[in-house]
């Protein structure tokens, strides 16, 4: 299964994705609670998947995910966002995201966003 990084600024959400996910077969391989943590633990580590919450304090996720498919062009990036305008979604996608999933979370949706863009 896949090696995960967790982006959200919010610890109860990390936890929570973080039991939806290991339930699921995955392994965390980190957490980070902002855009700046992101990016140095996504150097680090080198997740299969990264999901990205989009707003955060020091660097929101968008931003933290233009700086990652700088450095990495292949990496996969869920968005996960309680906001799910239209143009959130359009400025993530066009920043390199691969999905996009709307908080509450959907223990199935995230999985099958996992699954999808590892290809399975």
């Amino acid at each position: 299964m896949a090696k995960i990084l967790i982006v959200d600024d919010a610890a109860f959400m990390r936890m929570m994705l973080r039991d939806i996910l290991e339930k699921g077969g995955h392994t965390i391989v980190g957490e980070a609670e902002n855009g700046k943590v992101a990016i140095e633990k996504h150097k680090s580590l080198s997740p299969d998947v990264t999901t990205m919450d989009i707003t955060m304090p020091v660097m929101e996720g968008i931003e933290a995910v233009k700086h990652i498919k700088a450095a990495d062009p292949k990496a996969k990036i869920i968005m996960c966002s309680a906001m799910g305008q239209q143009n959130m979604v359009i400025q993530a996608i066009q920043a390199g995201a691969l999905e996009f999933v709307i908080k509450p979370f959907h223990s199935e949706r995230i999985l099958i966003s996992i699954n999808k863009v590892l290809g399975a």
